[in-house]
């Protein structure tokens, strides 16, 4: 019987030794993206520019820990993933590296450049309504039929170690620049993998997360002790990658052991940070990928020199980022 320990079992935790060994598996065909320097009333503080990602998203990072995990066998079955844009990306570019057939779940109304580009690395891409189809339910089937592997978005401890990866960089890359360890770090959530999988990585840091206004499961699953879903009638949201109906206990335990703190932001905040990120760091961010920096700049997170802001992806439909810019 295979132990929990054991780095191939599906059964284990995530784990900082996991990270780790994901790090190395992503530094060998992945540059780090940039930390840079952003002055705030007085302070610096560190941004890490995972929109510039090959995919655009930190999402390649526990798209590529799974996948190249696979055993031959898993590999000829193919792999099945559902997600609004970022994670479907990202498991069809590690799958069109290693030569795996994959199919990916997304909602109807994904922004087109998202449903393009995941059709570009060659995945076949099933649509559903977000608002009425269980797109977990959707992927269940297709593997059952087909025999693929399904690969989730956050539930899951391969892509929680790959997404931490993202941490492990920003230490070295902090301490070597800065010579300082983060004293917090402020991420997007939508499931919680990327945010688990930092808090994994950087246990000596607090944690922020950072939710769309009326899709802040994860903050109040927190501030109630347990999981709690989004409300039936959930304000529409400019963050299509952070509409997670539901978290995971995966990501919700370690989130919650790690005293993780919550807020949530409006589209006007995060209209706000998508230009300051354009006009001070010269850089493109989707909205899911701003809201670290809103909460920031609407003064939602207590922050000083020693601050680390996830700028999480970059796949914005150009008119969205017009709107943004001209707000």
């Amino acid at each position: 019987m295979t132990e929990p320990s054991d780095p191939l079992s599906p059964d284990r935790k995530p784990s900082r030794e996991g990270i780790e060994r994901a790090a190395k598996k992503i530094s060998a065909i992945l540059p780090p993206t940039p930390l840079m320097p952003l002055k705030h009333e007085g302070m610096t503080l560190w941004c890490k520019a995972e929109c510039l990602q090959p995919i655009g998203a930190f999402k390649i990072r526990g798209a590529w820990h799974r996948l190249s995990d696979l055993s031959e066998d898993e590999r000829a079955r193919g792999v099945v993933a559902f997600s609004s844009g970022n994670h479907a990306q990202g498991v069809a570019w590690a799958a069109k590296r290693l030569g795996i057939r994959a199919t990916i779940v997304m909602p109807a109304d994904a922004p087109s450049r998202k449903i393009e580009s995941t059709r570009g690395y060659g995945a076949e891409v099933i649509t559903y309504d977000r608002r009425t189809e269980d797109r977990v339910a959707i992927a269940n089937r297709i593997a059952g039929e087909t025999g693929a592997v399904v690969v989730p978005s956050f539930d899951d401890p391969w892509i929680i170690e790959g997404q931490g990866s993202t941490g492990l960089e920003a230490l070295v890359q902090i301490i070597a620049q800065a010579g300082i360890n983060p004293h917090r770090v402020v991420s997007c959530c939508g499931g919680g993998g990327l945010a688990a999988g930092i808090a994994l990585a950087m246990p000596g840091a607090k944690m922020t997360i950072v939710e769309p206004d009326g899709w802040d499961d994860m903050g109040r699953s927190l501030r109630k002790g347990k999981i709690v879903p989004v409300e039936p009638d959930a304000p529409d949201t400019v963050c299509d990658a952070l509409q997670t109906p539901v978290v995971s206990p995966l990501t919700f335990e370690i989130l919650k052991d790690r005293k993780a703190e919550a807020v949530s932001v409006s589209d006007e905040e995060v209209f706000r940070a998508m230009r300051h990120a354009h006009e001070r760091l010269r850089l493109v961010l989707e909205p899911g990928g701003a809201v670290a920096l809103a909460a920031v700049l609407a003064g939602k997170v207590e922050v000083d020199d020693r601050t680390l802001i996830i700028l999480s992806g970059g796949n914005v439909e150009p008119a969205l980022f017009s709107r943004a810019l001209a707000s």
